[in-house]
Parts: structure tokens; sequence; C-alpha cells
């Protein structure tokens, strides 16, 4: 073959590659939703919201509950649970699945840096426990042990409720620190600013 048919098959090649290409960017990364109107505000909402729309059990939003059972049963061990992030579009598709009130098998289709990854960002409207005692307290004070006592016997049911789930399971991540490297120390670094700012 000469230098003439190479140059030719080269920019063959190099033609195909680039359709191929434009072939892949205009593929979508969610997959089409079938049903518009299931589509759900979760992340975002506030309790009394999801409450209304039947979306949680004693006071637990369910996609939360999910999320947490999930790693409960598979991710306790896992060295950088809430360190180590999941894929940023893999965490999108995820949300808006959920949102989408699709049926998702967490163990099948996702994987333990992505569910963990969804948790942290998951947040209520208001997104602090401090911020409906502004401007007594701001963000950095020291509050003592008996201000904050009487600071969560004043929130409502629902919000003390989520507040003691979800400190009941990382309870659970602590107690594993060995294997998974998150303290206690490590947990409230992480989960911290999404409850108290």
């Amino acid at each position: 073959m000469g230098a003439g048919a190479l140059t030719i098959c080269h920019n063959k090649t190099a033609v195909q590659v680039k359709e191929d290409m434009k072939k892949m960017v205009h593929i979508p990364i969610l997959r089409p939703r079938t049903v518009a109107a299931k589509h759900i505000k979760l992340f975002g909402a506030t309790l009394s919201e999801l409450k209304d729309k039947g979306l949680m059990e004693d006071n637990v939003p369910l996609v939360l509950r999910k999320m947490v059972e999930y790693l409960r049963k598979h991710a306790l061990h896992q060295e950088g649970l809430f360190r180590v992030n999941g894929n940023v579009r893999a965490v999108e598709t995820l949300k808006q699945r959920l949102e989408s009130r699709e049926e998702v098998d967490l163990l099948a289709e996702s994987d333990s840096c992505t569910v963990a990854s969804l948790l942290k960002l998951t947040r209520t409207r208001p997104n602090s426990i401090l911020s409906a005692y502004r401007p007594k307290y701001q963000v950095g004070d020291d509050v003592s042990s008996s201000d904050m006592r009487d600071i969560l016997q004043q929130l409502p049911e629902v919000h003390l409720s989520l507040l003691r789930y979800l400190c009941h399971f990382l309870t659970h991540v602590e107690c594993n620190h060995k294997e998974n490297r998150m303290t206690a120390l490590n947990l409230a670094t992480v989960f911290g600013p999404s409850v108290f700012q």
C-alpha cells in the first residue's frame, strides 16, 4: 500500500471517528421520562410538602429512608464512605430517576459512592436547625449543650424525627470507623453544614 492509500485510509478513519463522536455527544444522559406528571421534587422540598404528598414514613422522607437502608446494608464497612464522591452524572441521573418515581434498584443499578453522594446533597427547606433561631445564634457561635437541648425541644416533631433517624444511622457509620474511616469528627464535617447552617 502506498503513502496515498494510507492517507486515504487515515482520512476515512478520522472522518468516521468524528461522526461517531458527534453521535455520542447527542446521546441523552438520562432515559426519557415516560410520564411527566409523576415527577415530584423530592430534593429540596419541605418536609410538610413531602408529608402532604404521602412521601414520608414515620416523619422520614421515603427517598432518604431508601438510601440510608441501602448504605446500612451494603456500605458501612466501605473505606471512604461519604469521602469518595460518586460520578456527578450518575448522582444527577439517580436523583432525576428517583424524582420521576421510577422504580430504582439501588443494589443492581447504582453504587455506594453514588448513593452516599446523593445523601450528602439531601436537604430540606429550611436546611438548618439553627436557621429558625437567628439572629440569636450565628454560624461559628459556641452553643452550649443546654441551649442545643432547648433548641431541639422546640423543633417541630417532623424535623426532630428526621434528625433522630439521621443521627441513628450516622452512629452505625461511626461504629464501623476502623473500616470506613468515618469518625464522629469526619461525619460532623460532612453532615454538619447541611444540618446546622
